[in-house]
């Protein structure tokens, strides 16, 4: 099959577009023929590389991927071939005390395909089973490819880790970015309100309400943390999406 790989990491010049074995899958997994794939800024993280990340070379890219299942593990009943599917691309063991606390993403075995294991760049991955979401035929391939990562990353932010209710207020710092849209979306469709969003330029604001923020700030032109407080009668918001960290870590609370 082929596949968008790399051999060594470093810069756009190492990858190849190659042919490579095709996957075989396990008996929780299905073989997945990827209908699409997005790019997620994780994997040209991925392939510039870090120190303590050991991949096995070639390493397929690709974090975010839709498609239709070609093939079934014996032991997979709840699907069929031809299904079209969306995907979780986080592994865990389903075993450990984290797994079983609920916090599959502590999983002493996590990973994520694309990350840690070979991805979505090829025209097929093995996924296993209990990733998959079905697909409705109103639902595009592509739609699903470009929100998987990011809206599972912004979903544990705001419902798992963040407690998030309907009518609770929601800071949301950075208005242009994967995350931080789908946080958005999320809040909105989770009830929540005022949504707060910062971000850095007219357009991304005007994006950010369109998709549901009800206070947008320019974080060039105020102080976000005092506008925020101020809006708020000096009682400050529920819950606050921070991916930036030490830079805005104070302001943010």
């Amino acid at each position: 099959m082929k596949a968008v790989v790399f051999y060594e990491h470093g810069t756009l010049e190492n990858v190849h577009y190659t042919d490579v074995a095709e996957p075989e899958i396990g008996p929780d997994e299905v073989l997945l023929a990827v209908e699409a794939a997005a790019l997620n800024r994780l994997d040209l993280f991925v392939l510039e590389g870090w120190p303590g990340l050991s991949l096995k070379l070639p390493h397929i890219m690709g974090s975010d991927g839709a498609g239709v299942i070609a093939r079934l593990g014996a032991n997979v009943t709840d699907f069929a071939v031809g299904d079209r599917v969306a995907v979780n691309p986080t592994l865990f063991c389903g075993h450990c005390l984290f797994c079983r606390n609920g916090q599959e993403n502590m999983c002493q075995h996590f990973a994520i395909l694309g990350e840690h294991v070979d991805g979505f760049f090829a025209d097929y991955t093995a996924v296993p089973a209990r990733n998959l979401l079905k697909l409705p035929e109103t639902v595009s391939f592509a739609t699903a490819a470009a929100a998987s990562l990011v809206f599972l990353t912004a979903w544990h932010s705001l419902i798992k880790a963040g407690g998030l209710q309907a009518g609770e207020s929601v800071l949301i710092l950075g208005a242009g970015g994967g995350v931080n849209t789908a946080a958005i979306q999320i809040a909105k469709l989770a009830g929540a309100g005022p949504i707060y969003v910062v971000g850095s330029s007219e357009e991304k604001l005007a994006q950010a309400r369109a998709l549901g923020a009800d206070v947008t700030i320019n974080r060039h032109e105020e102080n976000w943390g005092k506008a925020v407080y101020a809006a708020t009668n000096r009682l400050g918001v529920d819950v606050v999406v921070d991916n930036v960290g030490a830079a805005t870590y104070m302001l943010s609370l």
